[in-house]
């Protein structure tokens, strides 16, 4: 079996010290970089913009995975395409005609992503799952990093993971919120394909190895 894919989340990096943050995720056995753009409107919170996204693309060996929690993120594809994001990660909640959306994102030539809030029900995507290339379940309410991971997220994996099956769909499944080595064995087990990780990685004595310790992870037969 393959390893799992890790995707560190660059908002629990430190800021003063971004280029390190992503030498050593270039340097590990990450899959992605994960950015959090935030505008303080969909969620309470506001972090880097396009023109620090444009600059971590320059350093970095991984592809990036840019989520959205923005209002209308249709209006910043080309923005996104500029920086480089091989993902770029949209809000369901946050797109008033999602399927145009994630139209736009594949004509600019990135790959189109959706997340669902731990409120949004799986359901939703039935009609849209075999356009996207991957769903990002939030695990946690989105805006801020460090938060208890919701269990019933386990569920909603595994329910995704039918939809996928049952369409046809190529759509990998992401995890983002209270990933750890507690929580990520269940998250592998139930059908995750990509973990996002930000305080676990960033927090660790040793980044690197805490990506490893995550990669590893193969699910129970």
């Amino acid at each position: 079996m393959t390893k799992t894919q890790v995707a560190p989340s660059l908002l629990a990096a430190d800021f003063t010290r971004l280029g390190e943050a992503v030498d050593m995720v270039n340097r590990s056995e990450a899959s992605y970089i994960h950015i959090d753009v935030m505008d303080g409107v969909f969620v309470p919170n506001i972090t880097i913009g396009f023109p620090i996204i444009k600059s971590i693309s320059t350093i970095a060996s991984k592809p990036l995975d840019v989520h959205m929690m923005v209002v209308d993120p249709g209006r910043f594809v080309g923005m996104v395409r500029d920086c480089g994001a091989e993902f770029m990660n949209v809000h369901a909640e946050a797109c008033t005609h999602l399927s145009s959306v994630v139209e736009s994102i594949r004509r600019a030539g990135m790959r189109p992503a959706v997340t669902l809030n731990p409120a949004t029900p799986v359901g939703m995507l039935q009609d849209i799952i075999t356009q996207v290339d991957m769903v990002l379940l939030m695990s946690v309410n989105p805006g801020f990093g460090g938060q208890s991971f919701i269990s019933t997220t386990l569920e909603k994996v595994v329910r995704l993971r039918e939809l996928i099956r049952e369409t046809g769909s190529g759509a990998l499944i992401e995890v983002d919120g209270g990933v750890n080595l507690q929580t990520a064995p269940a998250l592998v087990d139930a059908g995750a394909d990509i973990l996002v990780a930000g305080s676990y990685v960033f927090n660790a004595a040793d980044p690197a190895r805490a990506v490893a310790e995550l990669a590893k992870l193969t699910p129970r037969v």
